[in-house]
């Protein structure tokens, strides 16, 4: 299984990169503002922060007020902690994404359990007298499903990830072909098949795509055009390194996020607030909604992630001791 510790002692205070530090934090709290923004336009209506300016709306005031709080914390801490390393601000922040990575992994995985089952339940109708008519009928509501038993899932998959110390990239692997195989035998050995067994497998091969990215960028696991970087010193690689995570990394964030969540009618605001389903409707699972959000999620860890990175690449840059060789063993 796939463990975040790090066998590199990470020294907190060093020499000053004021500048570096404000960058790295700033985006981090734009983020934060971003998303805090998304809530309070979709959810109650506030609009977005640039409405404020461009039509007048006085609501966006709040979310602008939000952005100048965040973006304000942000620069009192760098400003605060001026002897802190970038290093150590990298691993703090590597430590944050990895929580949030390791909460997604537990969701995924109890939710995908406890729907194939309601979903089977559902298909074969074999409630029987153990339920009412009337919690029958929500069960077959998307909507039911996901705000009273997928919301509080997610909830107890953040709680389980404070208890934990594994990212559980393998053991979601393993469940993959585990479902793939039911398929398998259930299709040529009793010549059965739903349309919710195809959807898990999906489900949590999505996931594991697009939830592991961000520390596979950690490890250095992506596949990358070497030819020239590898004979670059470890500070040419420090430079090549931050440019392209504020350049190429973060900026396909960003776009991903702008283009995703602006609106009620973007294309991933609106099938979460849809609770949107596949087109097998009552035969698969109700989690076509949440993989939507699978964008949003690999965006918001990668950027968190391309930032720790970008505060890592100036460390070496500056040739600052506790350089970290990434694992060779691929997660």
């Amino acid at each position: 299984m796939a463990s975040d510790a790090s066998s590199v002692i990470v020294q907190k205070y060093g020499s000053p990169a004021p500048i570096a530090r404000l960058a790295g934090w700033t985006m981090l709290a734009v983020l934060a503002a971003y998303l805090i923004n998304n809530v309070l336009d979709v959810g109650f209506g506030f609009g977005r922060a640039t409405t404020f300016i461009t039509a007048g709306n006085t609501a966006a005031l709040v979310p602008l007020i939000v952005y100048a709080v965040a973006i304000g914390l942000a620069i009192l801490y760098v400003f605060s902690t001026r002897q802190v390393a970038l290093r150590w601000d990298a691993h703090i922040i590597h430590k944050f994404n990895v929580y949030i990575i390791r909460a997604c992994f537990w969701s995924v995985l109890l939710v995908g359990i406890v729907d194939t089952g309601i979903a089977f339940m559902r298909v074969e109708d074999l409630w029987g007298s153990t339920l009412s008519p009337e919690m029958i009928s929500s069960l077959k509501s998307a909507r039911f499903v996901g705000g009273s038993i997928h919301i509080p899932l997610i909830i107890a998959g953040f709680v389980i990830a404070l208890f934990t110390r594994t990212l559980g990239f393998t053991w979601l692997a393993l469940l993959i072909v585990a479902a793939e195989l039911a398929i398998v035998v259930t299709r040529f050995v009793f010549s059965y098949e739903q349309a919710f067994m195809g959807d898990l497998v999906r489900y949590w091969y999505a996931a594991l795509f697009l939830f592991a990215s961000a520390y596979t960028l950690f490890d250095e696991g992506h596949v990358r055009v070497d030819v020239l970087y590898a004979g670059f010193t470890d500070k040419t690689r420090g430079f090549v390194n931050a440019v392209g995570s504020l350049f190429l990394g973060a900026s396909t964030c960003w776009i991903i996020l702008a283009l995703g969540i602006n609106g009620k009618q973007s294309m991933i605001n609106s099938p979460i607030l849809n609770f949107e389903v596949t087109q097998s409707g009552g035969n698969g699972l109700f989690v076509k909604y949440q993989m939507a959000a699978f964008l949003a999620i690999f965006a918001i860890t990668m950027l968190i992630q391309f930032t720790s990175y970008f505060l890592e690449a100036i460390a070496d840059y500056r040739n600052e001791p506790g350089h970290r060789k990434p694992a060779s063993v691929a997660h």
